[in-house]
């Protein structure tokens, strides 16, 4: 893992390859986004619109009516790429069995007349055939029975699925009859179950999530590729599309939901043990001194002195206590430190600097405004410098970096603790990769507080060039902790995370763009999905085993 910086020379920026890099960040129409994840948000209004995308996809790929591409869309999750593998793997016959899809037409000779009756297998009475209902499997049952039928298990929450009555009859009753016959007696139970269809594509689909704002704003998320990513609602709440906390990044969800139950848990608690009480060099609790004196006598019987920890006798006199001096200062070549004192300023190393770089991230809108100002009197000074967008980029890259910064302590305090990856590491491989990682940080952290220092000069009374020469500082220690930015990604995916066996550690991808903003889900068919359908049509459809 090479260094992020060598020298300054190495990461100077020219003025013009900082303006082509980093003023036009915001601004330039010719700029092309990464290849990365596409998200969409699905308002109230668009859900329908979204649902019935997917499900023209597959009824115009298999030839199928509406009611039987829902019932194949929500057995596999939503999820079309999915459903079509399994087509190509395995077949039309398997594929529709295993949701519960019967195409079979059941087509009677000499079909009943109106008024004629028909037994009931229910209810066990004559009924007239008009007031019976058969559905695609072929089972024939009384309006009233399937009513009930369909009332019970829509109150019952599985109205997405309501299966035939008849006895070990897979097939999936069909939604246009469930809503026919429910809404003559319960037209609310009606509209509840077509609320439950409609919802169902948020529900059961793993990449459509609901946004987790509170109050809730209504709207919906859909991601295009990878789930593990970080999404900003149009509602302007940033959170993780895995776990639907907070952002979190570079921390995996596992690191994260570890640390917030900690901090939640221990911080009060820990921050008041550690201003006022002191380990037992015995049975290591703590000890809280009640009294002037400094000889301090802990519960287990063992006595220690207040202003060194050290074990003593009991024996003192006012001036001193009996075989104990600890005002002369002593290197402690033995550090004997116990678990439990080490772990309590291990995980308040690690707090101390997460919780700081995290209240410098939450004063974002006070620096924001405080600058502000000072562009508005510059821009009003008569000066041949007339663009301050390089302030308003460099305090955009600033909290950037300061969030990455923030959540790397947490990061680190798991990745090179014994809770997750004790047996992943020896314990040589670990002090390596932490004085790398740690590295790496630390060369983040300097250049994050210069640009900070330069963001908050002011330069709103500096002469020209004298802003000219912030102006300079301030692109390239933007485009430095940008840089220095992915290489803590790459780091931490390549060679910490990646090189491990247990892989469910996964962490959202970083962009230099700040967290990517989900777009209004516009409706339309894309080309390049339908050329994807036509090709896969083509193909099932020489196996024989797809085209009816």
């Amino acid at each position: 893992m090479e260094d992020c910086l060598g020298s300054d020379d190495e990461y100077y920026y020219s003025d013009q390859d900082s303006l082509d890099g980093i003023e036009n960040e915001d601004s330039d129409p010719q700029w092309i986004p990464p290849k990365g994840t596409t998200t969409k948000v699905i308002t109230k209004e668009s859900l329908l619109s979204a649902q019935k995308e997917d499900l023209r996809r597959v009824m115009d790929l298999l030839f199928l009516r509406e009611h039987h591409a829902r019932t194949l869309l929500i057995h596999y999750r939503w999820d079309v790429e999915k459903l079509f593998a399994v087509l190509v793997e395995k077949g039309k016959p398997c594929l529709f069995s295993e949701a519960g899809v019967t195409l079979v037409e059941h087509e009677d000779l000499d079909p009943p007349l109106p008024n004629s009756p028909v037994m009931c297998a229910i209810c066990i009475e004559d009924v007239p055939s008009v007031d019976t209902t058969k559905m695609d499997c072929g089972h024939c049952f009384c309006n009233s029975c399937w009513t009930e039928h369909f009332v019970v298990k829509i109150n019952e929450g599985q109205s997405k699925r309501i299966r035939c009555m008849a006895h070990k009859c897979n097939a999936i009753c069909d939604e246009s009859v469930v809503r026919n016959l429910v809404s003559k007696r319960h037209p609310h139970l009606a509209e509840k179950f077509d609320r439950f269809l409609l919802e169902s594509y948020i529900e059961d689909n793993k990449r459509v999530k609901w946004c987790p704002s509170t109050p809730h704003c209504g709207n919906a998320i859909r991601v295009e590729d990878d789930e593990f990513c970080e999404i900003e609602c149009t509602c302007g709440l940033q959170f993780c599309f895995s776990c639907l906390s907070q952002a979190h990044s570079p921390c995996s969800c596992l690191m994260w939901e570890l640390w917030a139950k900690k901090c939640r848990d221990e911080s009060e608690t820990v921050n008041w043990i550690t201003v006022h009480t002191k380990p037992c060099p015995k049975c290591h609790k703590p000890v809280e001194k009640n009294g002037g004196c400094n000889l301090v006598s802990c519960i287990c019987g063992q006595a220690f002195c207040w202003l060194c920890g050290g074990a003593t006798g009991r024996d003192h006199t006012w001036s001193s206590i009996a075989g104990h001096s600890c005002g002369r200062y002593k290197e402690d070549k033995e550090q004997n430190a116990e678990r439990a004192k080490r772990d309590l300023y291990r995980y308040m190393h690690y707090h101390n600097r997460y919780k700081a770089h995290t209240d410098s991230f939450k004063l974002e809108s006070n620096l924001k405004e405080s600058i502000q100002k000072k562009v508005a009197v510059s821009e009003e000074k008569d000066s041949r410098l007339r663009d301050f967008s390089w302030v308003n980029n460099g305090l955009s890259r600033l909290f950037r970096s300061r969030r990455v910064l923030s959540y790397s302590y947490p990061f680190a305090f798991y990745m090179f603790g014994e809770e997750l990856f004790k047996d992943e590491m020896t314990k040589e491989e670990r002090e390596i990769k932490q004085h790398l990682f740690e590295d790496q940080q630390q060369q983040l952290e300097e250049n994050v507080e210069k640009l900070s220092k330069f963001l908050e000069a002011p330069f709103d009374d500096y002469k020209e060039n004298e802003v000219m020469d912030i102006r300079m500082q301030v692109i390239n220690l933007s485009a430095i902790t940008d840089t220095l930015c992915q290489k803590m990604y790459d780091c931490i995916e390549s060679d910490l995370l990646g090189s491990l066996q247990l892989g469910i550690h996964n962490i959202a991808p970083y962009k230099s763009k700040g967290i990517e903003k989900a777009s209004e889900l516009t409706v339309c068919w894309v080309n390049k999905a339908n050329n994807a359908d036509k090709d896969l049509r083509l193909h099932c459809g020489t196996s024989g085993n797809v085209l009816i």
